[in-house]
């Protein structure tokens, strides 16, 4: 029996199809951020931003999530909001697709997954907040993030704020360059650090211009190099918080996820969370700004990509 192509798992919303249908780029947003990245309603209304930053700039959002059964490529505003409730969705990476699609179940997907499903759908271009990583303490727990494997093997260019800085940034850095996963700044020398602008280490190559990007990404792939590039861009200066202070929090978070005994995918949500709690709250405010500033910077990337055709091509 020969088995349905993945693609007939997906469903393009009709702004989405249309966008195709037409030639415009799309730019693809993970579900995670809304289901577990901020508190409701600051979710809903970052997540409804976003995605009209994305049309201001020219492309067309498609905010990606598991629902009854199917890979939703572009949600509804209804949809969002049935993602944003406190409740049961899935916290969907790689190994979770098979489970969350089958049992019909609701998923919010993680940087891996969406990359997926974007690559599924043709979408070259992904936006999210910051990429997963090598946690510290990597070298006992083997905690690694699936985004890094994903990097190494899905074509999609990931904009991000850089890692989050509750990771061991040196090491998911290296963990990068083993996979041959190109890792691009914009606006700095630095690989970004999610709520403060510098990690101290630096990125492959610096490209601050959209069309110098493009034409990187586009000759990656040319050359038959499959996998991601990871393009870092710093949190506005405004919204940044200071290196001490996110430091110093971030190592209390951490020893009180270890005192409860929290692992695994629910170590990142509860370090978020715990984080904006001992900042009053401006830490939401740094990651709805990097959020909203990677969305235009990944509303240009796609514009400039589609503008860039594959070497023997014709723009």
């Amino acid at each position: 029996m020969t088995p349905a192509p993945a693609s007939s798992w997906l469903v393009r919303s009709e702004p989405v199809a249309a966008a195709q249908a037409d030639g415009r780029p799309l730019v693809a947003l993970e579900s995670t951020l809304i289901a577990h990245g901020m508190p409701y309603p600051e979710n809903v209304r970052t997540a409804l931003e976003v995605q009209a930053l994305i049309r201001e700039k020219g492309a067309e959002p498609a905010t990606i999530a598991l629902m009854d059964g199917r890979i939703r490529i572009g949600l509804s505003d209804a949809e969002l909001e049935r993602l944003a409730r406190p409740g049961q969705v899935h916290k969907a990476s790689r190994r979770d697709l098979p489970f969350v699609l089958a049992s019909g179940g609701l998923g919010a997907t993680t940087v891996a997954a969406t990359m997926i499903c974007a690559a599924l759908a043709g979408i070259e271009v992904f936006a999210t907040g910051g990429i997963g990583g090598v946690h510290r303490g990597a070298p006992e727990t083997f905690d690694i993030s699936a985004d890094l494997q994903e990097l190494a093997r899905t074509s999609v260019a990931v904009v991000c704020a850089g890692a989050k800085s509750v990771l061991d940034i040196g090491l998911t850095l290296e963990y990068l360059e083993t996979h041959g996963v190109p890792v691009l700044s914009c606006g700095q020398d630095n690989f970004a650090a999610f709520y403060t602008r510098d990690s101290g280490h630096r990125a492959d190559f610096r490209l601050d211009d959209e069309a110098a990007q493009a034409r990187f990404i586009r000759t990656k792939w040319d050359l038959g190099l499959a996998g991601g590039v990871v393009l870092s861009v710093p949190v506005p200066q405004p919204a940044a918080m200071p290196k001490e202070e996110i430091d110093a929090i971030t190592r209390q978070a951490l020893a009180e996820a270890r005192e409860q005994g929290i692992a695994g995918k629910a170590v990142t949500p509860f370090l978020l969370s715990r984080i904006q709690a001992l900042t009053g709250g401006r830490s939401l405010a740094t990651n709805i700004a990097l959020v909203k500033n990677n969305a235009e910077i990944a509303a240009r990337l796609a514009l400039a990509l589609a503008n860039t055709a594959p070497q023997g091509g014709s723009a």
